[in-house]
């Protein structure tokens, strides 16, 4: 119950929240046909998708200030902006124009991705409770459906405009429950001295290793499933669909734990799960035996994301709390969109199976990082 109620309080982002999953899920199954109609190598491929971390880091710069000056509308503008940019990669076969098509994706789900998680903090703030796993499960929930509905389209031979187009028309639909009231300002609390620069970087670096260890996986699983393992279409979407899918039940199930333990111990936890799960994909023999290290990396990750952004809404002054979860955000998603790129290029050098070994090196950065923030009272 504590999961429906918590939907319910913040239907409106959640409504953003499956706007953004289900462009990113059509997307991870269409990468195999979009990386063949570009003619591009893993490393060329990898790169291009470094367009969308371009777009990205833009969204510091302008997503607290739209949400300013839009209000009840900056999730719906945010999300029409999002179906308008996912019509153009289906489109287009130069690799230039593909990078200028990714790095407007990236800015448009850049600026709706801050603009949803600052609007779940205000709500956490004004209920007293968390609500962060249960809206960032609903974007995996929307993923998984994205991913899977995609596959069964890559089945019947529809081409990518025609799969970006009808999830471009659920999107707008999806508009019309985003309106919400933005929390005014409390006059009384005092401004800060100084923005809470530390408490940011940290807190981004956590967002920044789980939204690698996913992108890694949303962008390469259907790869590597039909490439090293030899699955078909429809085996390798279903890569990035059990992703979907235990990253939902993590953290709808993640909902209810978060209220019952600390932050951090529920990320260490999910950590070593995460890290496990990406061993058993590098070392799988058959596409079953990966299917069970994605959903385990699922599992893993689905709420460390989530959670790193709750600790910057929770830990820091509520005047800069937009300002503060723009920039840990931009921090996540830079790694989100790095991941592709780095595990385009080791894969080109070493192949798909180290690409995943190297990600449980990469989720074993975060137990540091909690050392640390569990000393700055976290």
């Amino acid at each position: 119950m504590s999961v429906l109620s918590a939907i319910r309080i913040s239907h409106a982002p959640v409504a953003a929240f499956a706007a953004v999953g289900l462009c990113w899920g059509a997307f991870a199954a269409l990468a195999p046909q979009l990386k063949t109609q570009l003619g591009a190598d893993d490393a060329t491929f990898g790169l291009l998708l470094l367009g969308t971390s371009i777009g990205l880091m833009t969204t510091m710069f302008f997503a607290p200030w739209l949400d300013r000056r839009l209000g009840q509308w900056a999730m719906p503008v945010g999300a029409v902006l999002l179906a308008t940019a996912f019509l153009f990669p289906g489109l287009i076969t130069s690799p230039w124009l593909f990078f200028c098509a990714m790095a407007f994706a990236g800015m448009a789900s850049g600026m709706l991705d801050v603009i949803m998680n600052a609007r779940v903090s205000e709500l956490e703030t004004a209920h007293g409770r968390p609500l962060m796993n249960a809206n960032h499960g609903m974007f995996s929930v929307a993923y998984a459906i994205g991913a899977f509905g995609t596959g069964l389209g890559r089945e019947a031979q529809l081409p990518p405009v025609a799969i970006f187009g009808t999830t471009a028309a659920i999107l707008l639909l999806l508009t019309t429950r985003m309106r919400m009231q933005v929390a005014a300002p409390d006059d009384t609390e005092e401004t800060p001295a100084r923005f809470p620069y530390a408490i940011v970087l940290i807190c981004g670096a956590v967002v920044m290793i789980a939204f690698m260890a996913e992108a890694a996986v949303e962008a390469w699983s259907a790869l590597h499933v039909e490439r090293t393992l030899g699955g078909r279409a429809a085996e390798g979407a279903l890569g990035p669909t059990m992703l979907g899918l235990t990253m939902a039940v993590g953290r709808l199930s993640g909902q209810a734990v978060s209220e019952k333990f600390s932050d951090l111990t529920v990320i260490f936890w999910a950590a070593c799960l995460a890290a496990t799960g990406a061993v058993v994909v590098a070392t799988a023999p058959t596409p079953l035996v990966a299917y069970v290290g994605f959903g385990t990396i699922g599992l893993g990750v689905s709420v460390i994301g989530p959670l790193g952004l709750a600790l910057v809404g929770r830990l820091v002054p509520a005047r800069v709390r937009t300002t503060a979860i723009s920039r840990a955000a931009v921090i996540g998603f830079v790694g989100f969109f790095l991941a592709p790129a780095v595990m385009g290029l080791i894969s080109q050098g070493f192949g798909l199976r180290v690409a995943f070994g190297c990600v449980a090196l990469l989720v074993g950065v975060l137990f540091p990082l909690l050392v640390v923030l569990r000393r700055r009272g976290g």
